[in-house]
This record gives C-alpha cells, sequence and structure tokens, in this order.
C-alpha cells in the first residue's frame, strides 16, 4: 500500500481545516505525482475510470447513446442525456453544440454498434478530451453501468508524469474521503511493477484552500 488511511485522513483533516470557509462546498482534491517513469511512452501512462465508494457528494453526468428499449430503460435509470442515431449525425454538423455537449457531461456509454458511427463522425471531438463512450452489448441493461458512472472520476495522465483527482466534497466525512483516494491510488498500485518507486509526492486540498503533503 502506497499510504496508509490513517494517514490520509489526517492529510484530508488538515487540508479542510486550513481552508478558509466558503460561500461554496468545496472539492477535496489529490494530486500524485510520479517519477521514474517515461511519459513518452504510452503504455506508462495511465487512463482508468474509478469508482469511488462513497461516491462525490454530487452524481456525476451520465450520456447514453442508444436506441429503442435501451435509450428507454437509460431515461428510466437517470440518464443525463439520451442521444440517438439520429442526434450524432446533428452534432456531428453542429461542432459548437458537440463541444457543449462534452464540457457539460462527465461520461457516456453507447451501444456497441453505435460504436464505429460515434467515432467517425464525434471521435474528433470526444477522443481528445478524454470522452469516447464506454461500449455496453447490445440489449443489455444500461442501468448498472449508469449507476456505476456516476460515482466514478476519470484519471489520465498524458507527457507530464501527474494527475489530479476530486475525492469528494468538503463536507464528507474525513474517513470517506480517506477511502475514496485509497481506490485511486490503488490504479497506480496495479500499473507499476514497484509503485513505491514511481511515486515522488501525494498533496491533498480543497478547491481554493492550501495543499497538504500526504508523503
Amino acid at each position: 500500500m502506497l499510504v496508509e488511511k490513517e494517514r490520509l485522513v489526517e492529510a484530508i483533516s488538515e487540508a479542510i481545516q486550513k481552508a478558509k470557509p466558503r460561500r461554496f462546498v468545496e472539492t477535496v482534491e489529490m494530486a500524485v505525482n510520479l517519477k521514474n517513469v517515461d511519459m513518452r511512452r504510452p503504455e506508462n501512462r495511465i487512463d482508468a475510470i474509478v469508482m469511488l465508494p462513497h461516491g462525490l457528494g454530487k452524481p456525476r453526468k451520465v450520456g447514453v447513446f442508444a436506441r429503442g428499449e435501451t435509450a428507454l430503460k437509460a431515461k428510466d435509470a437517470g440518464a443525463d442525456v439520451v442521444l440517438s442515431p439520429e442526434d450524432i449525425d446533428e452534432l456531428a454538423k453542429n461542432k459548437r453544440q458537440a463541444k457543449k455537449l462534452a464540457k457539460r457531461i462527465d461520461f457516456f456509454i453507447a451501444e456497441a454498434t453505435l460504436m464505429p458511427e460515434i467515432g467517425r463522425k464525434l471521435g474528433p471531438i470526444l477522443g481528445p478530451r478524454g470522452k469516447m463512450p464506454q461500449p455496453i452489448p447490445p440489449l443489455a441493461d444500461p442501468k448498472p453501468f449508469i449507476e456505476r458512472l456516476k460515482k466514478s472520476v476519470k484519471i489520465r495522465t498524458r507527457d507530464k508524469p501527474t494527475f489530479h483527482a476530486p475525492i469528494g466534497k468538503r463536507d464528507m466525512d474525513p474517513e470517506r474521503l480517506a477511502e475514496n483516494a485509497l481506490e485511486i491510488l490503488k490504479v497506480v498500485e496495479n500499473k507499476y511493477e514497484n509503485p513505491s518507486q514511481n511515486v515522488k509526492s501525494i498533496y491533498v486540498k480543497t478547491t481554493m484552500g492550501p495543499a497538504v503533503r500526504v508523503i
């Protein structure tokens, strides 16, 4: 384990304590700085969706590309937007609208049969933003996928050996925030052979508060 839960609870509590009161509920974030990893090699980069055991204190927004019964089930399951094949064409014609949608929605899922069309028509917009949909099998119930993504975060490194991830809201219990953080750190532990040799430092902070070093 890269860091003990108790140490995380301690650092998160300190970060919340040091942050000035704000008129909004701040997000608590974690920054992980890596070392001894060549980020020019794509296989060394991290690109993962992590379900947090306690969510983020506010559900993420999920969009679904589907038709027929799957589309109806997605609406019933609380999808924030359900897009038909016709909508794919419309968005392909209206790049501004497509960019707005990509900014507003945190995650997309799509019926597997629609993926080639989405890739061809919307890939240039969704791809660079890390918003390409996760395919779901034909006739699969989208509900479990939607419910899982509403409690998930995406972590992604590019050419820099650093990533930031929200772990919840300031008004959440530090114990729960620490458990969310540990779930994200598992990705690092599973990615590299000797993770303790590949983590330079970990910090936690509220949106506008000072950073507190964990390790």
